[in-house]
């Protein structure tokens, strides 16, 4: 067996060599039972990635990465969301009926578990706006998130939307224009503006 470290190395040669992800799928998912922390979370980013260009062989998969939605530890709930969310962008079936989990993790304790969720929903949404037509008071509370990070990420799932279902979003134009005239962070003003412009065309 290898050492963590060496089997990380491999794990990075395997990221770049995207020829051997399909026929890999299997193995990588195989370290979601691994006991090294770090090895679980890169394990759990990878087969976002692989599912993204291979959903198909990804579905066997789905509900073990999905049940580290419910991990103890901040970043195996981060990897999770994020692996869901690329796989939902290929297949919203896939990820669908952990649908409601996803959203619990919208209000997660850790802001890194907050940005990921919106990160994810973005993914999906791309190929999949209408799921989040019911939920776009959810993205205007994370607007005024508490964490700098997750303020500057969450207008970018309304310029998401507002490409694909602008009549969904119109209706927070105006909060958006306060940010973008008067959030003291520089990133929040400009995502705010780009998703009003977006939401506008």
């Amino acid at each position: 067996m290898l050492e963590e470290k060496d089997l990380y190395t491999k794990l990075g040669v395997l990221t770049k060599n995207k020829d051997a992800w399909q026929e890999n799928i299997p193995y990588i998912a195989s370290l979601l039972e691994n006991q090294s922390l770090k090895i679980t979370a890169k394990a759990l980013w990878m087969l976002g990635e692989m599912g993204l260009q291979y959903p198909e062989e990804i579905c066997p998969h789905v509900a073990k990465i999905a049940s580290f939605l419910n991990s103890q530890d901040d970043l195996l709930r981060e990897r999770a969301m994020n692996a869901m969310g690329r796989i939902g962008r290929a297949r919203f079936d896939l990820v669908e009926p952990y649908w409601e989990k996803m959203f619990e993790l919208a209000t997660d304790n850790n802001p890194r578990v907050r940005l990921s969720f919106i990160w994810a929903s973005e993914n999906i949404a791309t190929n999949t706006p209408d799921p989040y037509k019911d939920y776009i008071s959810l993205f205007a509370d994370l607007l005024h998130d508490k964490d700098e990070k997750v303020r500057m990420e969450a207008p970018e799932m309304f310029r998401v939307m507002g490409k694909r279902r602008p009549e969904i979003v119109k209706p927070y134009i105006d909060t958006l224009q306060k940010l973008a005239e008067n959030d003291v962070n520089p990133i929040v003003r400009i995502h705010s503006s780009g998703a009003i412009r977006v939401i506008k065309q």
